[in-house]
């Protein structure tokens, strides 16, 4: 593998005035330092509003060598459109590892990362134990959207890329020298 990799950041939720705006722009910028990463974003807001980009967001998903799901809890779950997108391909998640970040209220979107995390086995993707909460997020950030705790956030977010970058090479690897297709 080069020292290269795609991240796909993946937006949680299509509400209008979401507030996973704010959280995946963090992450974003957070990104950004990191050498050899390339972030491409996944966004269902798309999907639902477009159908016709079904299979350009199919091709990101199979060119992402990782995942950061940025995803809210509502109502103790995930959101449906985020359901949607997942499960609109199969095959390109595949050996591929999945990490979260997440927000919500007292839970911190845990609940919903919990049952994500039963998706994405099905998925045969690998996830992340580590991940970043925010629990009663709107009030864990600034005007400009950064966190009040940023470094407690940042520690969370850049252990857990670590692991997410060294699965992601390791599974490459792997895909690289048998497609996980013929393992079965």
């Amino acid at each position: 593998m080069s020292d290269s990799m795609t991240i796909g950041l993946i937006y949680g939720s299509i509400r209008q005035g979401r507030f996973c705006d704010t959280v995946v722009n963090w992450v974003l910028s957070e990104l950004w330092a990191e050498s050899g990463v390339r972030v491409v974003l996944v966004d269902p807001r798309v999907l639902r509003e477009q159908p016709e980009t079904a299979d350009a967001i199919k091709q990101t998903i199979e060119e992402a060598d990782a995942f950061i799901v940025v995803t809210p809890e509502y109502n103790h779950a995930y959101p449906g459109a985020l359901k949607e997108l997942i499960d609109s391909c199969y095959e390109p998640w595949h050996a591929k590892p999945v990490g979260f970040v997440s927000y919500g209220g007292i839970s911190g979107g845990l609940r919903a990362v919990e049952q994500l995390r039963l998706v994405f086995a099905e998925l045969h993707a690998v996830t992340m134990r580590d991940s970043v909460a925010f629990a009663n997020a709107w009030a864990l950030f600034d005007a400009q959207g950064n966190p009040f705790k940023l470094e407690p956030a940042r520690a969370s977010l850049f252990l857990m890329l670590r692991r997410l970058k060294w699965w992601a090479a390791t599974l490459k690897k792997a895909r690289d020298v048998r497609p996980y297709e013929q393992a079965a």
